[in-house]
């Protein structure tokens, strides 16, 4: 804390570490959101090379969305898109840009081989 004349200075600071982009799984982009689906591509290319994938879609709020590519080697964009529409599109204003967190656990059960 500091004083001069009387004057007093209460600082509260914090920082931490960030990775670009600042989302990992999935981005979803409103139809009237100030920044565009090429504007956002061309910038994941420059940060993560071939990371994400754009896939467009027809709903009323929403144009597109950015999927990471190791959840498409997991699952089908199709399938993905279902979901987003069904959970998370309902919440989505046009103008906004919305991070996801998508994990897929994928398991198996009673496995079955002839030996």
């Amino acid at each position: 804390m500091s004083k001069s004349n009387g004057l007093k200075y209460s600082i509260n600071l914090s920082f931490e570490e960030i990775k670009l982009p600042p989302f990992r799984d999935i981005l979803v982009l409103g139809k009237n959101s100030q920044h565009g689906k090429i504007g956002i591509l061309k910038s994941f290319e420059l940060l993560i090379p071939n990371g994400f994938e754009l896939v467009e879609v027809n709903h009323e709020n929403v144009e597109a969305v950015f999927v990471n590519k190791r959840i498409l080697a997991k699952m089908p964009a199709e399938r993905i898109v279902m979901i987003l529409e069904d959970k998370v599109f309902p919440f989505v204003s046009d103008s906004e840009l919305i991070k996801v967190d998508f994990r897929v656990t994928i398991s198996y059960t009673n496995i079955e081989q002839e030996l």
